[in-house]
């Protein structure tokens, strides 16, 4: 069994890397075989990333959020608690979306904060 430390406090924990883009993945998330982690992003927590989503560069999914459809996370951006992304959008640059927010559509968001 691997391990792997996210930072958030709870120490090492049972985690894998993706098979398709080679992220780290926490036991405890589902992801996609479809989607791709890139070798530098993270999912944990009991985040989901399902469909053609892809999170990369240095992204993170975290908590129970959901990443769907054909959804991109990326640069340095955060995705967390119980916030969702989905359909065609973008969340990028430094943005963080978290709480109960919602994007989707064809949305983007960069460089700030969405929360409920």
């Amino acid at each position: 069994m691997s391990t792997y430390d996210f930072n958030d406090g709870n120490g090492p924990v049972a985690a894998h890397k993706h098979p398709n883009g080679g992220g780290w993945v926490a036991d405890s998330a589902t992801v996609s075989d479809s989607a791709y982690v890139g070798p530098d992003a993270k999912v944990y927590g009991d985040a989901k990333v399902y469909g053609d989503a892809v999170v990369y560069g240095d992204a993170v999914v975290s908590g129970n959020a959901v990443v769907s459809g054909n959804a991109w996370v990326f640069g340095y951006a955060k995705v967390y608690d119980n916030a969702k992304v989905f359909g065609e959008a973008e969340v990028f640059g430094d943005a963080w979306v978290y709480g109960n927010a919602v994007v989707s559509g064809n949305a983007r968001v960069y460089k700030g904060e969405i929360t409920e």
